[in-house]
């Protein structure tokens, strides 16, 4: 067998709202229940799994790579919410995208201030 990466944990004040706005956003399907999870499944079978805490929450990053029709629709939706972006994970470059690599990528937060980029190449890709 190879080794893939199946899955994570995603801590969240309100687990409903947070793998919803993902799942929204991202554009898949609506989050579905696993014990104590919200489960946010990706294209690829990797899923996000959703827990409620009580207790702060750390930040963490977690980046998707999508297609370009993908991005226009997952920008869209940014815009449509009003969101903050950024081209970069230190949030200098506010209101822009990136273009590295001759592909696109943009960071925007989720409600629990997790730091979420889309990008249409992968980091190195153009080498």
């Amino acid at each position: 067998m190879t080794i893939q990466f199946n899955h994570t944990i995603v801590h969240a004040r309100d687990s409903h709202a947070s793998a919803a706005f993902l799942a929204e956003i991202l554009g898949l399907a609506a989050p579905v229940p696993f014990g104590p999870f919200r489960v946010v499944q990706a294209d690829n079978g990797v899923s996000l799994d959703f827990q409620e805490t009580a207790g702060p929450v750390t930040p963490q990053h977690y980046a998707f790579l999508i297609g370009e029709a993908e991005f226009d629709a997952v920008f869209a939706r940014i815009r449509e919410r009003g969101l903050s972006f950024w081209a970069d994970p230190g949030k200098i470059r506010t209101g822009e995208i990136n273009h590295g690599d001759g592909g696109r990528g943009v960071y925007f937060e989720d409600p629990d201030g997790h730091v979420l980029e889309v990008l249409t190449r992968p980091y190195g890709s153009s080498r």
